[in-house]
């Protein structure tokens, strides 16, 4: 590739843009939530949980809009820490409902303000007003590019 398509390239293709900032964005949270033994994909899946608890394993895969095999990977580690719980549905033999534990509501509080930090990093960048828009602009993104 030349310099000039290079450039074209870069500034113009969509997915290697937001992927690009969804790097580095995970990076400045990974950071701020190391000293919690947290990622940021493990404080999302807590928070998650919060408002959703008992949820099946599908359902949230669905909200996420990630892969249930992927999802069920990212949710090992909470539970091994003893932060997240797995159930058999009662109903559908085959399903199995998330519940957060005692121990995941005490990090997912306790890790709050290394989550803060990262949100306000972010938010210096943008602007606030920016950061609401551009927020808003992603989640009306992701409801019109349903399948």
């Amino acid at each position: 590739m030349t310099e000039n398509t290079d450039r074209e390239f870069k500034s113009t293709c969509s997915a290697s843009l937001f992927r690009k900032a969804a790097r580095r964005i995970t990076q400045i949270y990974d950071q701020l939530l190391e000293p919690y033994g947290l990622t940021i994909t493990q404080y999302g899946l807590l928070g998650h949980l919060k408002h959703f608890d008992g949820i099946s394993v599908g359902a949230l895969a669905e909200k996420l809009v990630m892969d249930p095999t992927t999802l069920t990977r990212n949710l090992r580690p909470l539970e091994r820490k003893g932060y997240v719980t797995l159930t058999q549905d009662d109903k559908d033999r085959r399903s199995r409902n998330l519940n957060l534990t005692d121990s995941g509501r005490k990090i997912f509080s306790a890790a709050r303000p290394g989550w803060e930090a990262a949100q306000e990093r972010i938010e210096n960048v943008l602007g606030s007003e920016d950061s609401s828009l551009l927020a808003s602009k992603i989640d009306r993104m992701i409801e019109d590019l349903r399948d």
